[in-house]
């Protein structure tokens, strides 16, 4: 996701809950993700792949909705259209480009057939998702010209500079 196409995230959100994206806001979908994420987490605990599955890849999707109202791509409407497409995106990071490949790639066995695995491989499943959100999270909490947020609403680099001036006198 490139800073050119964050030139829109400068209006306000506007909630429309009849839209697919746009029924929560980019933090709401945050929101929305961690606890898809716990649940996934749960069910991998309880050993219900498919459950883990489906939470790891809805996590990481609802994360990339808040990213895709801030910074709009062509990457489908399903969260593994979204994995999927951030896989393959160039702007992204090697390394989320490569969680969202391993969490999109994510299927369990039909039938009877038993996933062989180890809590190491759960550990990593779990790794890459988390991996996917940070990024939608980044893009969320960026400012427009790319300065994270502090909690106190300004951006943490004019922040700094105020702090350093008010040392020197």
């Amino acid at each position: 996701m490139t800073e050119a196409s964050n030139a829109g995230a400068e209006k306000p959100f506007q909630r429309d809950p009849s839209h697919w994206l746009f029924k929560l806001s980019p933090e709401e979908w945050i929101q929305a993700a961690l606890v898809e994420l716990r649940r996934a987490e749960a069910a991998l605990a309880g050993a219900q792949l498919p459950a883990a599955y489906a939470g790891l890849k809805r996590a990481a999707g609802m994360a990339l909705n808040g990213a895709l109202i801030l910074e709009p791509r062509e990457w489908g409407r399903s969260y593994v259209d979204h994995l999927t497409a951030l896989a393959q995106d160039a702007d992204a990071p090697a390394a989320v480009r490569e969680a969202a490949s391993r969490v999109a790639g994510l299927k369990a066995s039909p039938g009877e057939v038993v996933n062989l695995r180890t809590p190491k491989t759960e550990e990593r499943w779990v790794e890459a998702a988390k991996t996917v959100m940070a990024h939608a999270y980044a893009v969320v909490h960026r400012q427009p010209h790319g300065a994270p947020k502090n909690p106190h609403g300004n951006d943490l680099e004019s922040d700094t500079r105020g702090t350093a001036a008010k040392g020197d006198s």
